[in-house]
């Protein structure tokens, strides 16, 4: 399968890695010393899974630079969304299909206002991974599955190709018949624990150790179980419980993204994570104060460290 990586971080160049190991054509577009690396070195996952170091593999800075692909795997950052997208409207215009899985819940709708809705099939990601160093993706713990499907809950052809694909790289990878459910799941949990681990700057453990640091995540993924629910994205009263089991059972040493960036002076996702719980709940009816907290507390960071 030819396959399009836009992206290759913590979930791009995890997910992308193993179906370049597979044998399927892997072209992954990056920038900046992790482009240069790529190119000089490979690409290395560093995985408690399995470890693999793929050298050579086909890296471009630009997506004009592939000719065509079945499948992109659209992993930016999302204050990148609507400029990647704009770079693969060549390859969709050719049949490719975009694969997103971004953080968030409002993906699939910028990227289709784009390059439209029809090239575009949600996906939720669960990976704790991240960049230690340019050409290296660092994976904890003994999870990393992809899950997406179409907003119909079809199994049609370009989903079960592109399921077959990772099933075959070794990949834990299901079709959803819920996608919004599925990215709903994912958010309850994702939100909470991105906005708790860059506020507090570290890994997750300590802050289930705390009564006080736990009660706050534990508010936090029951106000975004309330958004959901308010939004009739198919999220049950008893997805917060479930999902709070789920963080108990979560590696200590995880952190999320955010906080990988925020540590790493980069600019943070925070006005798509718990800004967009925050500012969902206030449009439907479900407010979400400790959701807008931590989106005002990080503000500042938006854009990388703020100048003093």
């Amino acid at each position: 399968m030819k396959i399009t990586v836009m992206g290759p971080g913590g979930v791009g160049g995890y997910f992308g890695g193993r179906l370049a190991a597979a044998g399927n054509e892997v072209t992954f577009v990056a920038r900046g010393s992790h482009l240069e690396v790529m190119r000089d070195k490979g690409l290395r996952l560093d995985s408690e899974i399995g470890s693999v170091h793929l050298n050579p593999v086909k890296v471009v800075a630009s997506a004009a630079e592939i000719p065509a692909a079945d499948a992109v795997i659209f992993a930016v950052k999302m204050r990148d969304t609507e400029s990647a997208a704009e770079s693969l409207k060549g390859l969709t215009a050719k049949g490719a299909t975009i694969f997103t899985f971004q953080n968030g819940v409002e993906s699939a709708e910028r990227i289709g206002k784009v390059t439209g809705q029809g090239s575009v099939v949600e996906g939720a990601a669960r990976i704790a991974s991240n960049i230690p160093e340019p050409g290296v993706i660092k994976q904890i713990g003994k999870f990393a599955s992809l899950e997406f499907g179409e907003r119909d809950g079809k199994p049609t052809p370009r989903v079960t190709a592109f399921h077959e694909a990772c099933v075959k790289a070794g990949i834990d990878a299901r079709v959803s018949e819920n996608i919004s459910r599925t990215l709903w799941l994912k958010f309850a949990m994702l939100s909470a624990v991105s906005g708790m681990t860059a506020l507090t700057r570290g890994p997750l453990g300590p802050i289930r150790d705390k009564a006080e640091s736990y009660a706050m995540l534990k508010d936090a993924v029951q106000e975004t179980v309330a958004v959901g629910l308010a939004l009739k994205t198919g999220l049950k009263p008893e997805d917060a419980a479930s999902t709070i089991k789920l963080i108990d059972g979560l590696p200590r040493p995880m952190m999320a993204s955010m906080c990988h960036d925020l540590l790493a002076g980069k600019p943070i996702e925070i006005a798509g994570l718990s800004g967009a719980v925050a500012r969902l709940g206030k449009a439907n009816g479900a407010p979400a104060p400790t959701h807008a907290f931590i989106a005002a507390a990080l503000a500042p960071f938006t854009d990388g460290p703020p100048k003093v």
